[in-house]
């Protein structure tokens, strides 16, 4: 049992009426296939229960037109939205839609069972579409979110790496420092040995020079 029937849908509904007990056994075919198709709205006010069935009226050009006139202002009252995904104009279009299904069903049962298999179709495509939306939009979430945690991450690792760039390099500067310093100090050493060298050859010739000379005293002879 549904509740009261909003004041502004799109479809043409009879007056509505009590449920009567005493209801005919039978309908217009026709009225049976909208009933199906539209199934009546029914509500309680008071101790009464009341009934709301589509109008079997034949539609003329004029309410087609009407009809038109009615979504555009419909649209422009509940502030539709052009593009993109609006429930308030799928909404609109759908009850637009249930409207021209009664209009054709009443002409030819047929032709408007065949209007909502195909209406039927375009509601299940769409809310396959509707999902699959909802799922992509969850997974660009949990990508969103696994990014800016990867990047966190990858912040910290960063930080974590520059300071052991900056270490290394400090213990690169101090190590080049001594090894400039082990440089100098051998450098140094092989300046004093090579002058201590140099000098002991010096002093190893002059002494073989005077020992040199004193064995030609010695051996010279005598006059």
């Amino acid at each position: 049992m549904t509740s009261l029937p909003p004041a502004d849908s799109l479809l043409m509904p009879l007056p509505p009426r009590p449920k009567s007990a005493s209801a005919e056994a039978t309908e217009w075919e026709n009225e049976e296939i909208l009933n199906v198709i539209l199934p009546p709205r029914e509500w309680m006010e008071g101790n009464q229960l009341w009934v709301q069935q589509v109008s079997s009226t034949p539609c003329t050009r004029v309410d087609v037109v009407n009809l038109e006139e009615l979504l555009d202002t419909k649209l422009q009252q509940r502030q539709a939205r052009q593009m993109g995904i609006c429930p308030i104009r799928r909404e609109l279009y759908s009850q637009c839609f249930d409207e021209l299904i009664r209009q054709v069903t009443i002409n030819c049962a047929e032709r408007g069972l065949l209007l909502l298999r195909v209406q039927k179709e375009i509601q299940m495509t769409i809310a396959v579409y509707q999902t699959l939306y909802e799922s992509s939009v969850a997974f660009g979430m949990r990508k969103t979110l696994q990014a800016e945690e990867s990047k966190g991450d990858m912040g910290k690792k960063i930080l974590e790496l520059e300071n052991e760039k900056q270490d290394l390099q400090k213990q690169l500067k101090e190590q080049k420092a001594e090894s400039d310093e082990a440089e100098k100090r051998e450098v140094e050493k092989q300046q004093v040995e090579e002058k201590k060298y140099t000098e002991e050859i010096l002093f190893l010739k002059r002494t073989n020079q005077q020992l040199q000379t004193q064995l030609k005293q010695i051996t010279a002879p005598k006059t």
